[in-house]
């Protein structure tokens, strides 16, 4: 009998996501209706910010965030190597400069103290900006960042792709859930079919800041708005006041996403379980992130260091288990090595991705599967420490 297929992660669709996909493919609307408004509306509520935009994919989100917050050719950007390429683009995109610092050996998020270094080893107004990510699910502490940033007058795009549902407490004891904008400018999320809500493909940006909102609500609709014009000759009427781009979500998405909000708490509970199992497996004998006090990990990955990481990539393959890397760090990609970055002093990010290898992690994933990739992962580590 063959060996199941499990892969790293997985989407969930229920009968609740058919039905209200087929409900909206037999209403008025497919694309820009109210199925659009209703999820951005719930997601702000969910997340607890004031407005939230929905974009075609986290990309697009990010491309208009570094829009709106208004950076020009030339000017500098603070990441994280580790991350999805997209968290740096978006600065290309803009014409601007990307800076790495370095992450934390032990959360794999962007390390303060580097970025601290970073920015306090160039003059006053070198950088404009900090995008942190939510690495795996754990939430960076945006407070220390966020003071950080007012010491120099920056702003922050908090990328919590992978980390609805999740959470830090800050030192007044207020759980700050990501995205929710206390701390950070912008918060940019994702819905491709690996992550916590899958809507095929799709983003959302939130903020608490109304003419940020505004911005971003312009720039995702081709620059176009029927609000505040200077002219109005009738309900047809538009303006196009910048050059903005086709980053619309539609209501078909909308309608899944909106079902695959509602069961997110959950899933991010059995993301939990599933993460606790691990932990108790590899306890003392394998490396894995770490969870800083009072934060609630979201759980898009499950991260492990090995040193023979090739091997047990591919062992795990010949016993049907996909495992996946997650990531090479960006400064490393021939892109950005031809425009400088390859030497740049990362030492703990090069170290991380040398041994990192992503497990299973998704709600569906049965105790008896998860038993099974330990197992394997323990015979494998047994058979070559000998």
């Amino acid at each position: 009998m063959d060996k199941p297929i499990i892969p790293y992660g997985r989407q969930h669709i229920d009968q609740n996501d058919i039905d209200a996909v087929i409900n909206t493919l037999t209403s008025d609307f497919l694309t820009q209706g109210p199925k659009v408004s209703e999820f951005e509306k719930k997601f702000a509520e969910y997340v607890g910010s004031k407005y939230a935009v929905a974009v075609s994919n986290a990309t697009a989100g990010l491309h208009i965030a570094v829009m709106a917050l208004g950076l020009k050719p030339g000017e500098r950007v603070i990441t994280t190597p580790i991350t999805f390429a997209a968290s740096a683009n978006c600065v290309r995109y803009c014409d601007g400069e990307v800076w790495f610092a370095d992450i934390d050996a032990n959360t794999y998020t962007l390390s303060l103290e580097s970025t601290k270094r970073l920015i306090e080893s160039k003059p006053k107004g070198f950088f404009k900006g900090i995008i942190p990510v939510d690495f795996a699910g754990l939430p960076v502490d945006l407070e220390e960042f966020r003071n950080l940033a007012n010491e120099h007058n920056l702003w922050i795009i908090e990328d919590a792709c992978h980390a609805p549902g999740g959470y830090f407490t800050d030192t007044k004891g207020v759980k700050q859930m990501c995205g929710n904008g206390k701390y950070a400018d912008i918060g940019i999320f994702s819905f491709h079919p690996v992550k916590h809500i899958a809507c095929g493909e799709g983003g959302m940006v939130t903020t608490n800041n109304e003419a940020l909102y505004n911005k971003l609500s312009k720039l995702r609709t081709h620059g176009i708005t029927k609000d505040n014009m200077e002219e109005n000759h009738g309900g047809w009427y538009y303006e196009m006041q910048e050059l903005g781009y086709n980053y619309r979500l539609t209501d078909i998405q909308s309608a899944l996403g909106i079902t695959q909000l509602s069961k997110n708490d959950e899933g991010v509970l059995k993301r939990n379980e599933i993460a606790n199992r691990y932990k108790e497996a590899f306890r003392d004998k394998i490396k894995y992130q770490s969870l800083p006090d009072q934060t609630y990990n979201a759980h898009h990955l499950f991260v492990i260091e090995v040193v023979d990481r090739k091997k047990l990539y591919d062992y795990l393959r010949t016993h049907n288990i996909f495992a996946q890397i997650h990531y090479i760090p960006v400064h490393t990609l021939p892109y950005y090595k031809e425009i400088g970055y390859g030497d740049a002093n990362l030492r703990n990010s090069e170290n991380y991705y040398s041994k990192c290898i992503s497990l299973p992690m998704y709600p569906t994933l049965l105790e008896e599967e998860q038993t099974y990739v330990v197992d394997r992962i323990l015979e494998f580590l047994e058979e070559h420490t000998k």
